[in-house]
């Protein structure tokens, strides 16, 4: 009996384990490989000390905990390894998890913009994917706590308001030349 409770145990939990790919796994898969630029940024990359904040700055700032970045830099002899991962991306995106907010733009030179949450008001992700066939693409990942389509807004107005620290973003540099 105690056998037969044992494999029944076992059973469940490998078949409860999923296999899904995920962002998340996708993220970390890539992110020692030379092919792509992580970056992780926290909300101290916005140096709000010196301007003042409303209510609602305060309220969207914090909602937010930091952002990862997952940038494939496009190579012209590598063709059939972009459309892999890209494709591999939008696949992921595809999942339910996922829902796309809004998208720009049309096949692979455009961008897209997808949320994780139970409504609209209580999202835990935004998820940017943003790419040109000649440059390549990179993902951006905005996780916090019932953050909402206004908190977003109001962080890029942050953004454009507050000293932001640079030296945060210079692993990105190498993605522009």
């Amino acid at each position: 009996m105690k056998k037969i409770l044992i494999l029944s145990l076992s059973v469940v939990l490998f078949l409860s384990c999923e296999n899904k790919s995920t962002l998340q796994k996708y993220f970390v898969k890539n992110s020692e490989s030379s092919n792509f630029i992580t970056l992780d940024l926290t909300s101290n990359i916005l140096k709000t000390d010196k301007i003042a904040l409303t209510e609602t700055d305060k309220e969207a700032l914090n909602s937010f905990e930091k952002i990862n970045i997952l940038a494939y830099k496009s190579v012209s002899t590598a063709t059939v390894q972009y459309e892999n991962e890209i494709k591999e991306v939008k696949a992921i995106l595809k999942e339910e998890t996922y829902q796309q907010l809004m998208k720009f733009g049309s096949g692979n030179d455009g961008a897209a913009i997808y949320f994780v949450g139970n409504d609209d008001e209580h999202i835990e992700e935004f998820v940017v994917l943003a790419g040109k066939k000649e440059n390549g693409f990179a993902v951006v990942r905005v996780l916090g706590n019932d953050m909402n389509p206004t908190h977003i807004m109001n962080m890029l107005n942050l953004l454009q308001k507050s000293n932001l620290d640079l030296e945060q973003l210079k692993p990105l540099q190498q993605l522009m030349k």
